[in-house]
């Protein structure tokens, strides 16, 4: 018996070896990965070049050329575009603050299940409703220039309304996401909370948000990728950020470079982001799928 049981030891011990025929699929995948890597680098390249034949010999490429991408206007209008952008930066940094917390207590209400929440859930439902209709410009408007003329709040800069105004449409969409997540998690999640003793707020902050954030992390990372770009449009409120600063400087130059450079500076802020969502779905659908590959 003592032996027997040395032997199944030993054999639980020895690492696991994978077989030749896994050796080979591995081999031939990472094989044909890389000739897919070799031939999307090539007709990436073949294209770039066609389109770059095709726009230069176009009749107007020398005027597009000096109105839009001159070399002296960028380097003058870098400084004052970048000061701008930090206005951005930190109209962002507030305005994602403010949709988490507003998002959350939305999608929280939204979750409610009692009749004696129903006007609490009426009202977020219409909340949801209207801001996720407006479209953003017109709400940054309503906010940037109809709340201060009421004569009721002191006078803030224009980037502090276009913050709410952007928490005001953002949060709206956020919250559905979150809502969405949240009813994804399996009801036995909740019933076996509940049976452990656990409160609703409790169940929700415990067990059903961990899941439901997981489930749909990659949409709100995509939306926080769009609030990057659409903060530029504060512009319209007379905030002087990136956009303004491109604005400003291509009515002294009558040049359209500035505009290039703000847009370029937001694509570098954005871009990070951009690339952590792919890396994160690419990631979850990984885990998702383990095993599965043949």
């Amino acid at each position: 018996m003592s032996a027997e049981s040395g032997r199944v030891s030993t054999a639980d011990a020895a690492p696991h070896q994978p077989s030749q025929v896994a050796l080979d699929r591995a081999r031939f995948r990472k094989k044909q990965s890389a000739r897919s890597v070799l031939i999307a680098l090539v007709s990436t390249v073949v294209v770039a070049v066609i389109v770059w034949i095709a726009i230069v010999n176009t009749p107007g490429w020398a005027l597009v050329q000096q109105s839009f991408f001159d070399p002296k206007t960028a380097w003058e209008a870098l400084p004052s575009v970048l000061l701008g952008l930090w206005t951005n930066i930190q109209v962002l940094f507030f305005a994602s603050i403010g949709v988490a917390i507003v998002a959350t207590l939305l999608a929280t209400v939204r979750s409610l299940r009692s009749p004696v929440w129903f006007p609490l859930r009426f009202l977020t439902t219409a909340y949801t409703d209207l801001f996720r209709g407006l479209p953003v410009l017109i709400v940054l408007y309503l906010v940037g220039f109809g709340i201060p003329a009421l004569g009721v709040f002191p006078r803030v800069p224009a980037q502090v309304w276009g913050t709410i105004a952007l928490v005001l449409c953002y949060s709206a969409y956020v919250a559905e996401v979150l809502r969405a997540g949240m009813e994804a998690v399996h009801p036995s999640q909740r019933y076996a909370a509940r049976s452990l003793g656990l409160t609703h707020g409790q169940t929700l902050r415990l067990v059903v948000f961990p899941q439901g954030i997981r489930k749909v992390t990659p949409a709100l990372m995509n939306d926080f990728v769009s609030m990057q770009k659409d903060v530029g449009l504060i512009s319209v409120l007379g905030a002087v950020d990136a956009v303004r600063a491109a604005q400003i400087n291509v009515a002294e130059t009558y040049n359209f470079t500035a505009y290039v450079v703000a847009g370029l500076l937001f694509v570098l802020l954005s871009w990070p982001m951009i690339r952590l969502t792919d890396w994160y779905t690419a990631r979850a659908q990984r885990r998702e799928q383990t095993g599965g590959a043949v």
